[in-house]
């Protein structure tokens, strides 16, 4: 029976996590099965339950890593002491970056997590209201300290990391700038508009 390759420093588990979400991008959550995973990993289907117990289980786990991943670098910056442009222009950032760098599954919790099943899925529903929300928070700052022009904080927010989300072309782009050019041109797009 195959065993399962994985790159150095990597573990079997992260292996086929990550295997997994290239799959759910492409094919859809609910259109992947497990014998489609095992057919990307390499191993027989019963092998991977070694390592997962489920397709669910897999969901769960880049959901919640995505989102906690997010909510940790707001919760380093929302009390930081400096503008809310800056405050933004950070988490924006990080933002681009993780949808550069961790594509796949950025885009599987993006696009995915309505497959969670309870109490996954309320859970993180509730995750993802609260971190919008302290996004709109840090925009009513900047908007009650005149950094900020006075704009609807929660229409912001969706803008904004709807057009994160639309990196997903970048990626299949032919012709494509750097990911350097690529943040840069985005927080100029995405924020001076916010200025006053």
């Amino acid at each position: 029976m195959p065993v399962i390759k994985t790159q150095r420093n990597s573990s079997k588990r992260q292996f086929v996590i990550g295997k997994a979400a290239k799959l759910f991008r492409e094919k859809g959550f609910a259109a992947t099965s497990m014998r489609d995973l095992a057919e990307e990993v390499g191993v027989e289907a019963a092998s991977l339950y070694n390592h997962i117990q489920s397709k669910a289980e897999i969901l769960q786990d880049i959901c919640f890593r995505t989102a906690n991943l997010l909510t940790q670098n707001l919760e380093n910056i929302e009390n930081s002491q400096v503008s809310a442009i800056e405050k933004i222009k950070t988490i924006l950032r990080f933002h681009i970056r993780q949808m550069v760098n961790n594509y796949e599954e950025v885009q599987v919790a993006d696009r995915e997590w309505r497959h969670l099943t309870e109490p996954y899925l309320s859970n993180f529903k509730v995750q993802r209201r609260a971190y919008r929300q302290r996004l709109a928070n840090i925009i009513i700052e900047g908007i009650q300290k005149k950094q900020v022009k006075p704009i609807d904080p929660p229409t912001a927010v969706i803008i904004m990391l709807h057009a994160v989300s639309g990196i997903e072309s970048w990626h299949r782009s032919l012709e494509k700038i750097s990911a350097e050019q690529l943040e840069d041109n985005m927080i100029v797009i995405l924020v001076d508009g916010l200025k006053i």
